[in-house]
């Protein structure tokens, strides 16, 4: 069982930025937690859970076409620790953002069983 949190969420104006964190506080046996890849999900009010941002063990980054080049997802391995620097912020970027990790994870895959959920942190972006 892989256990996660995430940290960072708020209220900020459009044009605003935040940082996500998310650590990674227990991996499964036998898994180095610098084995896992990691990613990023959000699901904004009364709509579907979506893919963000994830980042490959070998630090492969790939993103969703709402985030490019306004989120840049990156992980500090030393503190087993995943982030998201969101700039720009927009008001359909309000949501509950979510970090999944496993040994894979995919931006497009949103509602996949990966070993490890964060409970989330909500990100409110006013216009």
């Amino acid at each position: 069982q892989v256990q996660l949190r995430e940290s960072g969420g708020g209220s900020v104006q459009a044009g605003g930025s935040l940082r996500l964190s998310c650590t990674l506080s227990k991996a499964t046996i036998g898994i180095p937690a610098t084995e896992y890849s990691m990613g990023w999900f959000r699901q904004p009010p009364g709509k579907e859970r979506e893919g963000v941002a994830a980042i490959s063990s070998s630090g492969s980054t790939s993103y969703a076409d709402s985030a490019k080049g306004r989120f840049t997802i990156s992980k500090d391995n030393a503190k087993n620790t995943l982030y998201l620097q969101m700039n720009n912020l927009q008001p359909e970027d309000t949501a509950m953002y979510y970090c999944a990790a496993d040994v894979v994870v995919l931006v497009d895959a949103p509602t996949y069983g990966y070993q490890g959920w964060g409970q989330g942190t909500q990100v409110t972006v006013s216009s």
